[in-house]
């Protein structure tokens, strides 16, 4: 081999991108994904309608569910994604904000590149803006007492804004600060917890919104398995099972051979006897109520049913979880070990239309409440739990964190106020890094005013303005179409998921920032018929390409 002349280390079938072509590649990619989501954000934004193969069809504006539920088949999108997903699991909400962000970012961060800065500086001028902006975000945040419920709402019912929650969000927003605040213990420290796993959500349909309800205990959407059964026991004595009170079948494969009409009937007999042991190991350890995650023999049944035994089957085993925390008692594998012990107490009731049985365990030591939400539609319920979801969450992070901003866009204009004067003082090329941030956190002032109808230059000019003659709580209200104090307006938004929101889309953007070579494994694509190559319609065949962003859209 000559010297100077390159090895040819990768096999025929393989791609690579390399240098600006690799970067340029990624920041499309990433932006394709955080302009997917830029008409969700807002009490304006509209609805995306996401259909599987299956037919299956989701109608949302909630950021995390749309990435997730999108056919996005290339690596570079899917650290969007995982934007997204980690704002979802660390604050609840402002998954699309995060996502926006992140995308902005990296169209500005491209202008930079344009203009021959070196990634390392950009990315070490966005790690700076990053960690300043979170440092600013708790400067202008306001606290808030967990027991300020008034103000605690506003959080929630901004929260709901927009969302499928929205036409009765009042109703709702004052049934999620109640479950929260039923759920919150004060610890030695005298911070606030929340704990979520005593908090469950059911829906039914058929019903307005406004009707939905704040219950103690637990609610089953499960009929007696038989008419026979008793459908209200007070002060009962309920056995959680997981296993089946069915005859126990063989593990292998056998063969019984009848000869005679008597032998027939002995064996049948002999499962009768069988079943008929196990309801009464279940009335002698004192049960009135089972409910069972597994099924339910007809003999069995009827058996129950004699004894005066309430049995509902088939019930779901996040029920049976939830069930433990309502009635006390722990959830029995094996009848045979069943003991009063295991039991637990509470009553049992049935609503007037006979769909649902309501729970309600016994004592201070049990704990559990759930949130029935109604709506009139699957899908209208659907979107409701999400929005609900959300608020819940959001709320449980404002008690814990006691932090909140004014929302509408207010908090991003003041910060990147704050990163412009902190760029002055910043060497080198980090500075216009750092002022790029600050434009980028601009985004969400300009996507609220175009997702409303407005004209986004004229409204982020008066917003500028505004903060830097002081007015730190000036944002858009999105639903007048005019700017003012959006604190004392009521549209407020928990600090910790600002602070997550930037933090997620700075690391993200740096981290796609960081590659500058991709090497794909040709017999990886997912995509064989496009030979066009890493330039080609496909571009990254093996990557997944970005013909669509791989079926993303």
């Amino acid at each position: 081999m000559q010297q100077g002349q390159p090895m040819i280390i990768l096999g025929d079938d393989s791609q690579r991108v390399q240098d600006k072509d690799a970067q340029q590649y990624n920041i499309s990619a990433a932006r394709a994904v955080a302009d997917s989501v830029r008409s969700t954000l807002g009490p304006k934004g509209m609805d995306k309608m996401l259909v599987t193969s299956t037919g299956d069809v989701t109608i949302t504006n909630d950021g995390v569910t749309i990435l997730q539920e999108m056919d996005i088949d290339n690596p570079t999108a899917e650290m969007i994604v995982e934007v997204a997903e980690t704002q979802e699991d660390e604050a609840g909400d402002g998954t699309t904000t995060a996502v926006a962000i992140a995308g902005e970012l990296l169209k500005n961060a491209e202008d930079l590149l344009d203009q021959e800065i070196h990634p390392t500086a950009i990315i070490k001028g966005f790690h700076l803006a990053s960690e300043r902006a979170r440092e600013e975000v708790d400067n202008i945040a306001e606290p808030v007492d967990p027991d300020d419920e008034e103000l605690i709402q506003k959080v929630a019912e901004t929260s709901m804004t927009g969302k499928g929650a929205e036409l009765e969000k009042e109703v709702l927003a004052d049934l999620v600060v109640r479950a929260v605040q039923q759920i919150t213990v004060e610890a030695d420290d005298g911070s606030h917890v929340v704990d979520l796993q005593n908090l469950n959500i059911e829906t039914q349909t058929g019903r307005s919104a406004s009707e939905s309800e704040l219950l103690a205990g637990g609610v089953i959407d499960k009929d007696p398995v038989s008419d026979e059964m008793p459908t209200a026991v007070d002060d009962a004595s309920t056995l959680l099972l997981n296993e089946a009170i069915e005859i126990e079948e063989a593990d292998v494969d056998t063969q019984v051979s009848i000869e005679s009409p008597d032998q027939l009937q002995e064996f049948l007999d002999q499962e009768e006897e069988q079943l008929k042991a196990k309801v009464d190991q279940i009335v002698d350890s004192g049960a009135d109520v089972v409910f069972c995650q597994k099924g339910i023999d007809d003999m069995a049944q009827h058996y129950l049913a004699k004894e005066g035994v309430l049995a509902i089957r088939r019930a779901k085993k996040s029920d049976i979880s939830f069930l433990k925390n309502v009635l006390g008692g722990s959830v029995v594998t094996d009848i045979d070990s069943l003991t009063a012990d295991h039991l637990g107490e509470g009553s049992i009731s049935r609503d007037e239309e006979g769909e649902l049985f309501y729970v309600e365990g016994n004592g201070d030591e049990v704990h559990g409440t759930t949130l029935l939400l109604r709506g009139s539609t699957d899908h209208v319920v659907d979107e409701l739990e999400r929005g609900i979801s959300d608020a819940i969450d959001v709320v449980s992070t404002t008690i814990s964190d006691g932090r909140v901003l004014a929302g509408g866009g207010a908090p991003e204009v003041e910060i990147a106020s704050r990163l412009r004067d902190y760029a002055d003082s910043v060497e080198g090329r980090e500075q216009l890094a750092v002022e790029a941030f600050a434009d980028s956190l601009e985004l969400v002032p300009r996507v609220l005013a175009e997702n409303a109808g407005l004209d986004s230059i004229d409204l982020l000019v008066d917003l500028r303005s505004e903060h830097e003659s002081g007015d730190t709580h000036t944002g858009l209200n999105a639903l007048t179409g005019e700017i003012g104090d959006t604190f004392e307006a009521g549209v407020v938004e928990p600090a910790h998921a600002k602070e997550q929101a930037i933090s997620s889309a700075a690391e993200a953007a740096n981290l796609v920032m960081k590659i500058d070579d991709i090497i794909s494994a040709g017999d990886l694509s997912t995509d064989k018929e496009d030979d066009d190559g890493p330039g080609g319609a496909g571009g990254m065949g093996g990557m997944g390409g970005m013909g669509g962003m791989g079926g993303a859209m």
